[in-house]
């Protein structure tokens, strides 16, 4: 251990060390040793340590110190040797700054958000966690200590999402995203064994260096090359865990978690780590063409296809999660088509502006007094500028306008994807391009909603009954909020939560209806706690971009780190037509994206601020299409009826000839049934005469003798 540099043990453990004291001597587990001030400290101590540390580590990268080393030896197999370790070069170094930066972000603004839950400590604990199961993903340089953290953020974000655990959505919620990443993740383990095996070593360098011979193998009893199951097979693990079609189906209900959780899995955490995996293996992924065209194909349906769904949500935090998938897909699309510089530089800028309009939601939330229904808002700018501006700040970068920091991403994407020539490229292309009008469609359709037009909500300051007549307002007198929720398969309304949850960002049903109404009352800004991240978090979700675009995509930011083929030429294509931020950005005004994402918000302003009726005739003629999108495709109804009823089958058959008819049937009852038919027969012949005993003795001696009389003879 000691020849490893402290500065990255420190980057490492220092959120672990916060979550510890927070979970221990806060919670109650060890005693209450830290109150709410205690709890919040010492986890932002340890994630400002953490930040400031990687902060260093990326001048140290840049300026040409990098590390590849062993913390500690796991375990040994023969000769091969199972190593925690980390690797810290311009990769890893950049993702560090990007999880630590909007972790703390997102630490400090909890303090408002979670200011009056009774799980306050145990909210900071896990969320400290979390950014250390990040790092440890991130810093690894061995595919044991990346699955170590692939699994651990997986683990962490089911204990977030289901936070408020006596809520019954958000048990279902957390259960669905933990079982659908066990899909993937059983593909994830497969490449990470097929490597394994046929490289000898778990070290990414050692595997990498042998990448030409994996190449040439083809996977046992086919004539599939090996490097392409071995790919897929990562991939799928990256679907599971970046929310791919059609493994996308728990990142939205993963909204029934509170919202700083949201952000952080969205925006900078769990969710990029299937982006950042591919990027890390891309001397193998790059020997695969069949692996690239898997990867685009995919990643431009998530791209194109979710961003439809997010056009007819009513729930604020559902528009924005949609939204992840969208843009997830669109780093996806950049990984399969060789540019994976590019996914990255897309992953850092989503990671500020996507936080950003999170933890904006959140804002409105808690300005709307817990209402999420954007129906039932309107007209909030002039209650909650500073929450306005930000928010119109995130939404310009996500849909790509100039000079802001998603364009110079985003634009470079759909251009890599005109370029490639990887089968699947064009329908990649034209799916980007699309999603450029969508995204600004439903993004300002969001926006226009929240802050502009008529006011729709109450402000009698009196309280409101539900659709279903349940009145709130004692429920809210006693800072609880209920459960009114429904699963796919349950019906009406869960009790109360006997958990005081006065930030509840409320249970929906299975279109993501919100059905719990907020309370009366002028809308208002949020405490200084609150809006001041997001006005951190706006600063680099305009600049960053321009400020990073050259030497990320076309300098040496990513030189020995990320490795392209001689044969796919899309980056050197983009690096011709690249003259500075400046001129990047001025060409944008005569580009189809650009026009594009104009009409997308001069359709969302006509239709929801001058012309309000045209989406509701729209949606009575759209008939099976709207349908279809409020059951989101039918996907969770699928796997509703495939998987769930088929694990509820086999279960069931288990359960019955398994269970009962061999265990309990067989083993158990049946030895206990032979025992008593043995016991039924040998009781005849105990009778308690003593002659009926020395007759037996008899027979028996005189079988004895005759036995031993034929043995000699």
């Amino acid at each position: 251990m000691s020849s490893v540099p402290k500065l990255y043990l420190i980057i490492a453990f220092a959120p672990l060390i916060g979550s510890l004291l927070a979970g221990l001597f806060g919670t109650g587990f060890l005693g209450r040793w830290l109150e709410r001030a205690g709890a919040h400290t010492v986890t932002i101590l340890g994630v400002l340590i953490s930040a400031i540390g990687a902060v260093i580590a990326l001048q140290d990268a840049l300026a040409g110190y990098t590390f590849n080393g062993t913390l500690y030896t796991w375990g040994a197999i023969g000769g091969i040797k199972l190593e925690i370790g980390f690797m810290i070069d311009t990769l890893s170094a950049m993702m560090m700054v990007v999880v630590t930066s909007v972790s703390l972000m997102v630490h400090i603004y909890t303090i408002g958000y979670m200011k009056d839950d009774p799980g306050y400590a145990r909210f900071f604990s896990y969320i400290s966690l979390f950014t250390f199961s990040m790092l440890m993903l991130v810093m690894s340089n061995n595919m044991l200590q990346l699955f170590f953290g692939w699994e651990a953020v997986g683990l962490v974000s089911y204990l977030l999402i289901g936070f408020w655990y006596t809520r019954p959505t958000a048990i279902f919620a957390n259960m669905k995203a933990f079982l659908v990443n066990r899909v993937g993740d059983f593909g994830f383990i497969l490449g990470i064994g097929l490597l394994f095996a046929y490289a000898g070593s778990m070290n990414y360098a050692e595997v990498f260096s042998q990448s030409t011979k994996l190449a040439g193998m083809t996977f046992p009893g086919t004539d599939w090359m090996l490097l392409t199951v071995a790919c897929i097979s990562l991939f799928i693990g990256a679907m599971g865990k970046s929310a791919q079609f059609p493994l996308h189906v728990w990142l939205p209900d993963s909204m029934e978690g509170p919202t700083p959780i949201s952000a952080l899995i969205h925006a900078a955490t769990m969710v990029t780590a299937g982006i950042f995996m591919v990027s890390r293996f891309s001397p193998l992924f790059e020997l695969s063409p069949t692996a690239l065209s898997f990867i685009i194909v995919i990643g431009a349906i998530t791209a194109l296809f979710m961003g439809f769904l997010g056009i007819i949500q009513n729930d604020i935090k559902r528009v924005v999660a949609y939204s992840t998938l969208s843009q997830l897909g669109y780093m996806t699309v950049a990984l399969g088509a060789s540019a994976y510089s590019v996914a990255i530089f897309h992953l850092m800028t989503h990671a500020f502006f996507k936080a950003l309009l999170f933890l904006a939601a959140g804002s409105v939330i808690i300005g709307m007094h817990h209402e999420q229904d954007m129906r039932k808002m309107g007209g909030l700018r002039k209650y909650m500028p500073i929450t306005w501006i930000t928010s119109l700040l995130g939404s310009l970068a996500l849909i790509g306008t100039p000079f802001f920091s998603g364009f110079y991403s985003k634009e470079n994407i759909i251009e890599a994807a005109k370029l490639s020539t990887i089968p699947g490229a064009g329908f990649a292309y034209w799916a980007t391009l699309i999603g450029v009008f969508v995204t600004a469609f439903y993004s300002f359709r969001m926006y226009f909603l929240v802050f502009h037009g008529k006011e729709r909500f109450a402000t009698d300051g009196g309280h409101h009954a539900d659709a279903h007549g349940h009145d709130d307002h004692a429920a809210a007198l006693a800072t609880t909020h209920d459960a009114h929720a429904t699963h796919a398969t349950h019906v009406s309304h869960a009790s109360h939560d006997s958990q005081a949850i006065p930030h509840d960002d409320h249970a929906h049903d299975v279109h993501g209806h919100d059905d719990h109404h907020g309370h009366g009352g002028v809308p208002h800004e949020s405490p200084a706690v609150v809006w001041v991240p997001l006005v951190l978090l706006a600063i680099p979700s305009v600049i960053i971009g321009a400020i990073t675009i050259g030497p990320l995509l076309f300098g040496d930011f990513f030189k020995n780190v990320i490795y392209v083929s001689p044969d796919h030429h899309v980056m050197a294509h983009l690096a011709e037509h690249f003259h500075g931020w400046a001129a990047y950005g001025m060409h944008a005004f005569s580009t189809a994206p650009f026009w594009l994402a104009v009409a997308g918000v001069v359709v969302a302003w006509y239709f929801y601020l001058v012309n309000p009726a045209i989406p509701a005739a729209i949606k009575a003629r759209s008939g099976a299409i709207y349908t279809l999108l409020d059951n989101k495709y039918y996907m969770d109804k699928f796997n509703d009826a495939v998987f769930a009823r088929g694990a509820r089958v086999i279960g069931n058959g288990f359960w019955k000839f398994g269970d009962r008819q061999l265990i309990d049937g067989l083993i158990v009852n049946g030895s206990a049934r032979s025992v008593g038919w043995i016991a039924s027969v040998v009781r005849h012949l105990q009778s308690g005469y003593i002659y009926h005993y020395a007759f037996a003795m008899i027979i028996g001696i005189m079988a004895l003798v005759t036995f031993f009389v034929l043995m000699n003879n």
